[in-house]
């Protein structure tokens, strides 16, 4: 039996760039049908995995490209049926690219790196990979590009990684005219590289004496923004800075660290050069769990948000405050026998390594 259902004049969107109309239908949620069509490139890591969920819980169908078979599986159970749809890709294939946008309406470019490989370096991962996505997109006519930088990117950065950022930034605007940038700042969340890290190898952190200063931002919070964008026609050409809402050094999120996890947290403070030679010299034998250039962006305090760019506020989101959300990223550290203390009501002292938590 047929059903009608009833649509309204909001169910229809026409794209301001191409005037391709998107037309939403079915029931909200999981199982409706936005119309849109997003493709991930970079689904994979660590802000894709929730930008792809929060996409297709609300019935867009995402492409999600994909290099390893493993890396992909999680996402597949993320949308409706044939809601997610993996397309294998090379970032130097440009007919592998253009089949993962050619029937989308809008791509995100989430593709970094954090260090250098023998088979992508910087320039390719951070420049020439937005580049020619960027440039494919426009060619097979996508109506909004949205690129994933970082706060710190600038052309003068002792970084690489910054310095390669901001030139992908400049190629992405050079061949997507109208593309949105973002620039979010260290991100926190399950599976993040600093909660997790700080909790196992605080050492790593206690670079520059832990005096580093930083404004982490909940992964939860990114994803929303890259979500909303895809509707907000007004972020077209605009650049998005989004950091956390306060500053926050690394002594500071060790302290956190501690008071959630109910541990000291035990390290020594490996000078500067012991530090970018024991990374020069990990990276040559194994996976780098630092890199050399993190080395040197562990004595970077993070930027203030650049004049003229836009931010959470404009998006009508207010940004977590990492201590906020901490526990829940750092429980799993706790020992059995205290896993279940409150935060605010713990004042356990623990005998063996001689530590109060702080009420």
């Amino acid at each position: 039996m047929h059903v009608f259902k009833q649509r309204f004049s909001h169910d229809l969107v026409i794209r301001r760039a191409t005037g391709r109309p998107i037309i939403r239908s079915g029931p909200t949620g999981r199982h409706a049908q936005t119309g849109h069509v997003a493709t991930v490139f970079g689904c994979t890591g660590f802000l894709g995995r929730y930008l792809v969920h929060k996409l297709a819980k609300k019935g867009t169908q995402v492409v999600i490209p994909y290099r390893d078979e493993d890396e992909k599986r999680h996402l597949r159970v993320m949308g409706d049926l044939g809601q997610i749809v993996p397309l294998e890709w090379d970032m130097r294939n440009d007919t592998q690219i253009e089949e993962c946008v050619r029937s989308s309406d809008i791509v995100y470019s989430l593709v970094g790196r954090d260090y250098e490989t023998k088979n992508f370096k910087y320039p390719e991962v951070h420049v020439e990979g937005p580049r020619r996505i960027a440039r494919i997109s426009a060619l097979s006519g996508v109506s909004r590009f949205v690129h994933v930088s970082h706060l710190n990117a600038d052309h003068n950065s002792p970084s690489k990684v910054y310095r390669h950022k901001a030139r992908g930034e400049e190629a992405v605007k050079e061949a997507f005219p109208g593309a949105t940038i973002t620039r979010p700042s260290w991100m926190f969340g399950h599976e993040d590289r600093l909660l997790n890290t700080i909790a196992v190898y605080p050492m790593i952190f206690r670079i520059n004496h832990g005096d580093t200063k930083i404004k982490p931002v909940h992964v939860l919070d990114v994803a929303e923004a890259l979500y909303l964008m895809m509707d907000a026609e007004s972020t077209i050409g605009q650049t998005f800075s989004l950091p956390g809402p306060k500053t926050y050094d690394y002594n500071d999120l060790i302290r956190i660290a501690e008071t959630r996890t109910l541990k000291k947290l035990q390290g020594f403070t490996p000078p500067r050069w012991m530090a970018a030679f024991a990374t020069r010299l990990w990276e040559n034998v194994w996976w780098p769990a630092i890199s050399p250039d993190e080395v040197v962006r562990r004595f970077m305090d993070d930027y203030e948000p650049e004049p003229g760019t836009l931010g959470f506020a404009d998006l009508g989101i207010t940004p977590d405050l990492l201590e906020d959300i901490a526990i829940v990223y750092l429980r799993r550290y706790r020992s059995s026998a205290y896993f279940d203390q409150p935060v605010k009501t713990g004042g356990v002292k623990l005998k063996a390594q001689n530590y109060h938590v702080i009420e």
